[in-house]
């Protein structure tokens, strides 16, 4: 889909902007595309998704195309070009931003859109200042109602609400056909956008290529191998080249027929679901055939044989034909598999069964069900905490789930708790050339068709940020990053349950070092009363500790609560 809000995120690994139709250029973002996940291009936008200064016409794309092909082989499949008008003023123009931006993307490589959520806060307030203006537009006609000699003023309200009221049918019309033109049709793209101004008379034309994953390895004239980085082409190295090769020389599994299975296997029941969520994130329902979506997405084939991809998602029961699909779950009493006897240490173990969607949901369940919750009290709040983030356990459930291999039979997801750890194993190694190294900074997804899926399914938040985000809030949590380690057949996730002892709050530094213990002890334990802040600091007069808390206080560092023997301090 084509719209603002997508060019709106930034160039990124699916989506890369070109400023003119530059045959070289243009050669390298569609082998890197066609390498890794696919994407779309979009001649005449800045690297920043501004306008270009560029005049092109579509004769100059064909050129440009048709001299890329000659600069890298094997060819790169693509469906024809896409002349698309988009409107400037709905697109970053914050020169703030852009040179946030810019900077950005020279210190890292990485062209990523901050104007955004500024642009998002903005458009919020400035709805909110509209309808507060026309508030207040309300509010003064019915005070010229009763002041006669208001009535001047009332003509000219009237006759501002009437252009704005004629301004905004113009609009209006403009959305409805921008939206009309655009091929994925969202039908609700002039909401998200409806507090920016859009005129006719902004309006240019992009031109969009939008590149499929390719099962072949595509390579540059002079030999280089490109994958998409974030937001540039970046070239393989030797090993990675071969472990590229490597997997696109397997083929993809998800996409093979599966032996016994029929059409009238899926649920009817998980397709309405994934119909749903679908709608709900692409903001639109699908109205078109229901096999048709379904050979589009790779869950059947063109003939209607359901596909690993279809079965996984939409059988109630796929074990069936595929019992290597289940997961296995099991919560250990201490730290190791083995108990003191020597025998197997688990006290619970299951199997779940499923389609993909439900295993997910089973696996966070169970694992919930397990997890030790302990109560902190922060301030006048009573905090509950649990043993691992959330976002993190689930994070680890999915990627094992979509990622796994499921060439391999034997081999299910493994998920064990320890009394210090939670192991989320899966099977086959790192796909294509990612790495421990790399992990947090490319992407390859070996089951990109099921990946798809769970993204439309509300599963993956956003494709290729979940890794980033696991260890910044399991650090946030106190806990130590998590650990991986890749094997030739096997992938596990490790999150400790440790937490570091928490660190004192930048405020600290305005506190004498008995102030500083007093804190760390209501961190740790909720409150502090005066006895028990002696009992920190022995050899120190009772009226020195009590002005200590009354400087706290002062601060705004502390609350008291309680009077006389039941005074107590908390954090505020």
């Amino acid at each position: 889909m084509l719209n603002n809000t997508f060019i709106r995120g930034g160039a990124g690994p699916r989506l890369a902007f070109m400023e003119k139709a530059d045959p070289q250029q243009l050669a390298e973002t569609l082998v890197a595309l066609a390498n890794t996940e696919g994407g779309t291009i979009l001649i005449g936008l800045t690297p920043e998704g501004k306008q270009g200064q560029h005049t092109i016409r579509p004769d100059d794309v064909q050129q440009a195309m048709k001299a890329a092909d000659d600069l890298y082989n094997p060819p790169v499949v693509v469906d024809k070009w896409e002349e698309a008008e988009i409107s400037a003023s709905r697109l970053p123009i914050d020169d703030e931003d852009e040179l946030a931006t810019e900077d950005k993307a020279k210190s890292n490589g990485k062209v990523e859109s901050q104007a955004t959520a500024k642009n998002s806060d903005d458009s919020k307030a400035d709805s909110k200042a509209d309808d507060k203006t026309d508030s207040d537009k309300t509010a003064d006609a019915k005070a010229n109602d009763a002041k006669a000699e208001q009535e001047g003023a009332k003509a000219a309200t009237a006759a501002d609400n009437t252009k704005n009221k004629a301004e905004s049918k113009t609009e209006d019309k403009s959305d409805s056909k921008a939206d009309a033109s655009n091929t994925d049709g969202d039908d609700k793209k002039a909401a998200d956008d409806e507090d920016v101004e859009d005129t006719s008379s902004d309006k240019f034309t992009v031109y969009a290529i939008r590149v499929p994953r390719s099962i072949e390895l595509h390579a540059m004239g002079d030999g280089r191998v490109l994958i998409r980085s974030g937001a540039r082409n970046r070239p393989l190295g030797g090993q990675e080249i071969l472990r590229l090769a490597s997997a696109k020389s397997t083929g993809a599994f998800e996409s093979e027929i599966v032996p016994g299975a029929t059409r009238d296997d899926f649920s009817r029941k998980m397709i309405d679901e994934y119909l749903e969520k679908r709608a709900e994130r692409t903001k639109r329902p699908y109205n078109g055939k229901v096999d048709d979506l379904l050979t589009e997405i790779g869950a059947i084939t063109s003939d209607g044989q359901p596909t690993v991809t279809g079965v996984l998602l939409f059988c109630e029961y796929p074990q069936q034909w595929l019992p290597q699909s289940s997961v296995v779950f099991a919560k250990f009493v201490g730290t190791t598999p083995r108990g003191e006897s020597g025998l197997a240490g688990y006290t619970r173990r299951e199997e779940l069964t499923g389609p993909l969607p439900r295993l997910i949901e089973a696996s966070w369940n169970l694992i919930w069900s397990e997890m030790a919750v302990s109560a902190v009290v922060k301030g006048l709040e009573r905090e509950e905490k649990t043993e691992y983030p959330q976002f993190a356990v689930r994070e680890a459930i999915v990627n094992a789930i979509c990622h796994r291999d499921y060439r391999l039979r034997g081999r299910r997801v493994e998920l064990r708790m320890y009394s210090d750890r939670l192991e989320v194993i899966s099977p086959g190694g790192l796909p294509g050339f990612i790495t421990i190294e790399n992990i947090k900074d490319e992407h390859f997804s070996r089951n990109p068709r099921i990946v798809n899926g769970l993204f439309q399914w509300g599963y993956i938040e956003e494709l290729g940020l979940g890794i980033d985000r696991m260890i910044e809030v399991m650090e946030q949590a106190g806990h130590r990053p998590p650990t991986f380690d890749a094997r030739p057949y096997s992938f596990a996730v490790t999150l400790l349950n440790e937490r570091e002892k928490p660190k004192p709050p930048e405020w600290v530094r305005n506190t004498n070092h008995r102030q500083a213990r007093a804190l760390q002890y209501i961190r740790e334990q909720g409150s502090i009363t005066n006895r028990e802040y002696r009992g920190l600091c022995e050899g120190v007069s009772a009226e020195t500790l009590r002005l200590d808390l009354v400087d706290m206080v002062e601060k705004g560092i502390l609350i008291k609560v309680g009077s006389k023997k039941g005074t107590h301090y908390i954090l505020k």
